[in-house]
């Protein structure tokens, strides 16, 4: 090893603390981790919360919700499945996830310092046996967000509940939407309920708060291909699993970029677009899907959309001894609220 070179690391890094770092991007993020010294929380201790943001079950009931920027919301509400239950538990499960961020690495931030995030804790329902009930309530909450002028970044629960929150994000103009999913979830009504988890989005299109022209859905496989006649319908643009294995990431997010444009965007992750070896802990896996690798490469090539709101869903812990679905989850959430640090930075 040259002489020189190691005098200079023994110099600059022989008595330096952990903390303690010269590159601009990592010291900015250093100095906030390590404010207190060495005397930091332990990722491992204290209440869980969504991502380890403060907790703020008092910013709802406040005018301006307390001042935040990002709201992180549970949702717990499965009444919509069709096949396993328990994604109820997905946002107690993602609280679980003890150590995720702070720093994006590929997208250069750290998110929680740059903006006002907090977990405001799980939506209150009034009845844990009406789906339409949960719905309603869904909406309303969500109204209440976004007229606060907060971002909402939410962990369900069945893929139901998004339907109730493009209602809230959509309703004064309708949004596009880059979806991430085995299953296009565009059925039509089934056994008496048009709200189930298999078509939020049919009916989003059919409120007029979604516009189908402005919809991406990346990952879709399996056997109810038959029943997502409705995307193409309607003019959303379908990616199958297969067709991303040919074309590979690169191709794939200079489409999502091109259908997506300048305009407010939607970013629902439905965690079984992974494959069932990374996300054993869904309702209803798919096999063939995508690597968490692939899906967060989605994602970050489509930074700078303009993101208006965000979900991850169905991650039902009890089918994963493992606790790797949930972690997918929290990394997931994780890059999309640096997603939707960006996209509020360039609104100005």
């Amino acid at each position: 090893m040259d002489e020189s070179k190691l005098n200079h690391l023994r110099e600059r890094y022989g008595k330096a603390l952990g903390g303690e770092m010269f590159d601009p991007k990592f010291k900015a993020v250093a100095e906030q981790q390590f404010a207190s010294g060495d005397r930091r929380k332990w990722p491992f201790a204290d209440v869980a919360t969504l991502l380890g943001a403060r907790y703020r079950p008092d910013a709802p009931d406040l005018p301006d919700f307390g001042g935040l920027d990002f709201a992180l919301i549970g949702i717990p509400m499965d009444l919509g499945v069709t096949n396993r239950p328990g994604s109820r538990f997905g946002p107690r499960a993602v609280r679980a996830v003890e150590r995720v961020g702070p720093y994006e690495h590929v997208l250069e931030r750290a998110p929680l310092t740059m903006a006002h995030f907090a977990d405001v804790g799980d939506l209150p329902m009034r009845s844990r046996y009406s789906l339409e009930g949960c719905h309603h309530d869904i909406e309303l909450f969500m109204n209440r967000v976004v007229d606060a002028g907060v971002v909402p970044l939410s962990v369900g629960g069945d893929h139901s509940i998004t339907l109730p929150i493009l209602k809230a994000v959509g309703k004064q103009r309708p949004v596009g939407m880059l979806h991430i999913d085995a299953h296009c979830d565009t059925g039509g009504p089934y056994e008496g309920s048009k709200f189930h988890h298999g078509g939020p989005f049919r009916q989003a299109v059919l409120d007029g708060v979604l516009d189908p022209e402005r919809v991406i859905q990346i990952g879709i496989r399996g056997g109810a291909e038959y029943l997502w006649e409705f995307s193409y319908e309607s003019g959303m643009t379908v990616i199958h699993a297969e067709e991303f294995a040919r074309q590979g990431v690169d191709a794939v997010v200079a489409k999502a970029r091109e259908v997506l444009g300048d305009g407010p965007t939607y970013v629902s992750f439905d965690i079984d677009s992974l494959d069932p070896g990374f996300a054993p802990g869904t309702g209803t896996p798919e096999v063939g899907g995508l690597t968490p690798r692939e899906a967060l490469a989605i994602l970050r090539g489509c930074d700078g959309i303009d993101v208006v709101g965000a979900d991850v869903v169905e991650i039902a812990p009890a089918y994963d001894a493992t606790n790797v679905t949930a972690q997918n989850g929290a990394q997931v959430l994780f890059t999309l609220a640096a997603m939707a640090v960006e996209a509020k930075r360039r609104r100005g």
